[in-house]
């Protein structure tokens, strides 16, 4: 017997229109490359939505076509998002920071037909004019420039396709399981890979995304994601701040301390997500000066790579402000899991649940773990066992655009991740290494995270990265390549010293090599991979 329920389709446009018609008196502040700050409403962006859908649609523009950006957070960045998956093409974000190469490879494979651009990285796509795909018709300028690029395609600006449309426009009903959105790997260790989302992921995974314990948004927020929007999509707040009718500061690619501050204090801002190196500095620039403060304590989310302990620790501490660890990737959306308290460990105080903190938490209903070891054993929640993590969900990927046949998936239907993890009795999982960076000595595992985190300690460490060299009797063994903070000069043997009595004999890094910076890939993670090449002649003393 099938229940007498309504069936509507879970569609991106919704969520917009629900934000307008309800939600009207929320705010969307938007600060371009200049500085300069743009006030509007939820209504607003609808209506630059729907004038942009009319413009696409009157160029042609059909359903399944796929529209690029290269922009940043930006309310213009925000009405294409809506308008664009709203009128049933896909929305592809692509990340102006990756290498040229990597961005001429994404917008052929994925054949986009418009490119929109915000005009402070106009020089990316005019460095790679030569490699522009053959089906690209037309870019699209975001924004005012001096003088208009010389390209072998159309160019527009955004602002005169809105002005030329009234916004008299009905959202067309889709399927739900129509393509919305599409968004590449960065591509550390090969060219990177689409995934592409439906409307009914992308709703659902903002359901998620607003609940108590992974954002907690509701209308009385003011939500500012310093995550990029082309990062897989600003991990989903464009959409759960829509959901629930919460204010949006969008703070552009000013996203230096002092900007970021400037916003917090006078948006009011409540909730803010980012990656640890935005946190970390920002922490540095108020230790500064110590009368600097938040007149109201933000909640913030980090993502991404692991945030240093001490970075939690000061932030809590001395501001004021909790800072929760969430776990996630491109291809599930990206959230998987979050690190907030529950039943058992309600009643630890901050310095018991700080050191519990730094671990990446346990899934939201929606998604599903679980951890294998090389024989294809799941692994005892005990905290210690080594695994790698398998995903499976409403949201999670079950292949990549172009791809069809990539080893990345199980053939009972679960998603390698390809991260190292422990499971705790709690449920709460921590990454301890990339299958890929993991290092293998003597037949068992040193986990390369763990020595960094652990290294990072020292007081005169800036970063540390721990890798596998050639051993003629183990195979690998680690080597710290660390970078010193400005105006000391640690010795190997101080470096090393923080690692007694908290790892095993084995695990001690058999040098210590200092260097003036680490290469890190466009997302601003450490990139190994670089580093490795770097290091593949390294001979280890002795």
């Amino acid at each position: 017997m099938r229940g007498l329920m309504q069936e509507h389709p879970l569609l991106v446009s919704s969520l917009l229109e629900h934000a307008a018609k309800h939600h009207a008196g929320a705010k969307v502040v938007s600060v371009d490359a200049a500085g300069a700050v743009t006030r509007g409403t939820w209504r607003d962006v609808a209506h630059d939505a729907k004038r942009l859908a009319q413009a696409l649609a009157r160029r042609g523009v059909g359903p399944g076509e796929r529209i690029a950006t290269l922009a940043w957070n930006t309310r213009a960045h925000l009405a294409a998002y809506y308008g664009i998956s709203g009128m049933g093409a896909v929305l592809h974000t692509v990340n102006p920071r990756l290498f040229p190469d990597q961005i001429a490879y994404i917008l052929q494979d994925a054949e986009d037909t418009h490119l929109f651009v915000d005009p402070s990285v106009l020089p990316v796509v005019t460095a790679i004019a030569d490699r522009l795909p053959p089906s690209l018709r037309a870019v699209v300028l975001m924004g005012p420039v001096e003088a208009r690029p010389a390209l072998p395609v159309e160019v527009l600006e955004m602002e005169a396709l809105l002005a030329a449309e009234d916004g008299a426009y009905e959202w067309p009903v889709l399927d739900e399981h129509e393509a919305s959105a599409l968004c590449y790997t960065s591509g550390t260790t090969g060219m990177p890979k689409g995934v592409l989302y439906s409307h009914r992921s992308t709703v659902l995974h903002a359901m998620a995304a607003i609940a108590p314990d992974v954002f907690a948004f509701s209308a009385r927020d003011v939500v500012m994601p310093v995550v990029p929007m082309f990062h897989v999509n600003a991990w989903s707040i464009p959409y759960a701040s829509a959901m629930v009718g919460a204010s949006l500061v969008l703070p552009g690619p000013r996203l230096d301390p002092a900007s970021l501050f400037k916003l917090f204090e006078e948006e009011r801002v409540t909730f803010s997500a980012g990656v640890p190196t935005i946190w970390t500095m920002l922490l540095q620039w108020l230790r500064a000066e110590p009368a600097r403060r938040f007149a109201r304590p933000p909640r913030l989310v980090v993502g991404g790579t692991a945030l240093p302990l001490p970075v939690t620790e000061g932030f809590l501490k001395e501001y004021g402000v909790s800072i929760v660890h969430a776990w996630g990737m491109t291809e599930i959306s990206p959230l998987g899991s979050t690190n907030v308290r529950k039943a058992e460990n309600a009643d630890w105080d901050d310095e018991r649940f700080l050191p519990y903190s730094r671990k990446q938490g346990r899934p939201q209903f929606g998604v599903d773990f679980r951890v294998r070891d090389a024989e294809g054993n799941e692994i005892p929640h005990d905290g210690v066992a080594f695994g790698e993590l398998e995903v499976r969900g409403h949201w999670t990927a079950g292949a990549y655009f172009n791809r069809p046949d990539d080893p990345a998936f199980t053939e009972d239907g679960w998603f390698r991740t390809g991260d190292v993890v422990t499971v705790d009795e709690l449920g709460s999982i921590e990454i301890v290494d990339r299958a890929k960076d993991v290092i293998k000595s003597g037949g068992e595992w040193i986990s390369s995270i763990t020595l960094e985190n652990l290294v990072l300690a020292h007081p005169d460490v800036q970063l540390a990265a721990a890798i596998p060299v050639h051993h003629p009797k183990w195979d690998e063994r680690p080597l710290l390549v660390v970078v010193r903070k400005p105006g000391t000069d640690p010795s190997p043997e101080s470096i090393l010293s923080v690692l007694e009595g908290k790892i095993a004999k084995w695990w001690m890094p058999d040098a210590v090599e200092f260097v003036d910076s680490l290469p890190l890939t466009a997302t601003g993670k450490l990139w190994k991979a670089e580093l490795k090449r770097q290091f593949k002649d390294y001979r280890l003393p002795g």
